[in-house]
């Protein structure tokens, strides 16, 4: 029979990829998570991880037993529920994904607890690559954020794109459009989450506009704050705009999201029969509108 925390210790090398990481995430020394790793590699008879000096990649027994370990860890934590909690009292566990504005989180949460005095919401917030393998394991029930292709049951709420933040007395704020140029002697600010960030720096680079980093930031309170102050200023998306910033397009830049929300199918009568998820998403739908 095979351990549950083996199971453990091998989805945290999955899932944070190496064995540093992984140890960190289960709160025990490495040495111990590699010991575990290879008493579970005994048990199986086979290898399920590559070793190098750089990265640690699945074998293809491991990549196999990869999808067993999520649904049997899914199946635990599941049976713990229901026996330590009773069935009226389980939280709906709402992730959402940090690049979302605080001010329509507010108000949806606001509404989904107006919607009902029974049941009890708890919220998880991080970045996407953070909240997916929590969904994945079953430790939160939906997740709000960019839902790009991803497999799930999915229900897009809105599309958007990206543009420019500025303060609304900055000369350029009033434009239908902007031109990379037209900032390039502007200092910005880095959202360290943006999914777009990438692309973001692309597209300056191409137009030779390598601008001063006034502040680097993993909030996005935090970098709407620095450009009401005049700071700076950064890309965003669209539904920033109203925050006390305006958000400009920037001609040539195309990146868009769309958010929506991910259940996985074991979980979404449940998810989907809730009052406060329901009021939830209808209050975030109804500020995209």
């Amino acid at each position: 029979m095979i351990d549950r925390y083996l199971l453990r210790y091998f989805l945290a090398v999955v899932d944070q990829g190496n064995f540093s990481r992984a140890a960190l995430h289960c709160r025990v020394s490495q040495p111990t998570l590699s010991v575990g790793i290879a008493k579970l590699e005994a048990e199986l008879g086979r290898a399920l991880f590559l070793r190098t000096n750089r990265r640690v990649e699945l074998t293809a027994a491991g990549t196999r037993f990869a999808g067993h370990a999520r649904r049997i860890e899914a199946e635990f934590a599941e049976a713990e529920r229901d026996v330590t909690t009773d069935i009226d009292a389980t939280p709906l566990r709402l992730g959402i994904v940090a690049t979302l504005p605080g001010e329509r989180i507010e108000a949806a949460l606001a509404a989904a607890r107006r919607a009902t005095a029974t049941e009890r919401l708890e919220v998880v917030e991080g970045p996407l690559r953070t909240l997916l393998p929590l969904l994945d394991r079953g430790r939160i029930d939906a997740l709000l954020g960019p839902t790009g292709s991803d497999p799930r049951r999915r229900r897009i709420l809105f599309e958007e794109g990206y543009g420019m933040a500025l303060p609304l007395d900055h000369p350029l704020a009033g434009r239908s459009a902007i031109e990379a140029q037209e900032v390039a002697a502007e200092p910005m600010i880095v959202r360290r989450h943006c999914e777009a960030l990438a692309e973001t720096s692309r597209h300056f680079t191409a137009r030779g506009v390598r601008p001063f980093m006034a502040a680097r930031t993993t909030s996005d309170e935090r970098a709407l704050a620095y450009v009401r102050a005049g700071l700076g200023i950064t890309v965003m998306p669209m539904c920033y705009a109203g925050s006390g910033v305006a958000v400009v397009p920037l001609t040539g830049f195309h990146p868009t999201r769309a958010i929506g929300v991910l259940i996985e199918d074991e979980r979404a009568m449940r998810v989907e029969g809730s009052e406060a998820y329901r009021a939830f998403v209808a209050a975030i739908n109804r500020s995209e509108s």
